[in-house]
């Protein structure tokens, strides 16, 4: 669907109070299920509680016309198997990152995050004003999928180290859990990558097996507990500036909705969308300092020369993924081409003025 006829069946472009004048149409509707399956584990603060929320939502905004089932990571299925779940009809929509599943096209880690790319605002200007979407929905639909956003992390912390990273040979023979291009940007520079679900995180940094981890921010990380293992928390990371999560339907089910129907779910979706991204801006800076005060973490930045040599990383694999097909090309050049156009009035506006407004303030 074009932007025009996106907004218009959601009913909202963010937010509840819209989202909570969608009426139920006056025929009564057939009460249908909606089976969800997730790649967060079962009451996982943040991740898991906002799909868990987005679920509850569905069925609240259909007012029971759409009942969810929602199954957690391991319920019904591997939490990296939830495309494949969804895509054979197994179940009807999946709630995860679909940077994930780069191995299917590469074209989709520009639907959650890609080095050096779009932070929130301007991943959500892109996609629901800019074009985005039709592009979203171009390459999932070569799998039978209909995708929605329905969260996001904000800027993602640089990671967990067991080390200091004062230089990029510090990233020589690192192992390190990153999925995604960011995870293909270390690998360039020497890293072992690997991408395991969320709940196996711990146990493999704990034992050695992974000397390093990234995984979301504060708010999230302080439950993952890789303070254990890993005393060196590294902010804003070049990987993951602004998490895109999604709902993604199977398209044969979606299309069998009425326009009611899948108004709700997009409303739902855009809502959460929303509510995931601000709870952890709220939460962020408490558990920061949790983290620093409780458990002794030492908080480090990368130097410019690392970002310089995650920058030359990074052109390096976006040229790869551009040769992989004319649709990877085509969304990586509608992506910088409104990442440069939408960044530059950001960077004009809000990017001066928060710079000038914490300078003056002394913030951060």
């Amino acid at each position: 669907m074009d932007r025009r006829s996106f907004i218009k069946k959601a009913g909202l472009v963010g937010g509840g109070a819209a989202a909570s004048t969608l009426a139920a149409p006056a025929v009564a509707q057939s009460k249908k299920e909606m089976v969800i399956v997730s790649t967060w584990p079962r009451d996982f603060p943040g991740l898991g509680i906002s799909a868990q929320r987005l679920a509850e939502r569905i069925t609240e905004l259909t007012q029971g016309a759409i009942t969810t089932q929602y199954f957690a990571a391991g319920e019904r299925v591997g939490a990296l198997d939830v495309f494949d779940e969804v895509a054979s009809g197994n179940s009807q929509a999946y709630i995860g990152a679909d940077y994930y599943w780069t191995g299917k096209h590469p074209a989709l880690a520009y639907f959650t995050a890609v080095p050096f790319g779009m932070t929130f605002a301007e991943w959500n200007a892109w996609v629901l004003y800019g074009g985005g979407m039709a592009l979203w929905e171009k390459v999932q639909d070569q799998f039978g999928l209909q995708p929605l956003p329905a969260g996001n992390t904000g800027t993602q912390a640089g990671g967990w180290f067991n080390k200091e990273i004062n230089s990029a040979d510090d990233l020589k023979g690192l192992k390190m859990r990153i999925p995604g291009l960011g995870g293909q940007v270390m690998a360039k520079l020497g890293a072992s990558t690997i991408s395991v679900p969320g709940g196996q995180i711990y146990e493999n940094l704990v034992s050695g097996t992974i000397d390093a981890t990234e995984w979301v921010g504060p708010y999230n990380d302080y439950f993952m507990k890789f303070y254990e293992a890993a005393k060196y928390y590294y902010t804003g990371g070049m990987h993951e500036p602004g998490s895109a999560l999604s709902l993604t339907s199977n398209k044969s089910w979606w299309s069998s909705l009425s326009d009611w129907e899948r108004s709700c779910i997009t409303a739902a979706a855009l809502e959460e969308n929303t509510n995931a991204y601000f709870e952890n801006m709220a939460l962020n800076g408490e558990y920061l300092k949790k983290l620093v005060d409780e458990q002794g973490i030492e908080v480090r930045s990368f130097n410019e020369d690392v970002w310089d040599a995650f920058g030359e990383a990074a052109s390096e694999v976006f040229a790869e993924t551009r040769d992989h097909s004319p649709l990877a090309a085509e969304v990586d050049d509608a992506a910088q081409a409104k990442l440069r156009e939408i960044g530059t009035g950001i960077a004009l506006f809000e990017g001066q003025f928060v710079n000038q407004r914490n300078r003056v303030l002394g913030i951060g």
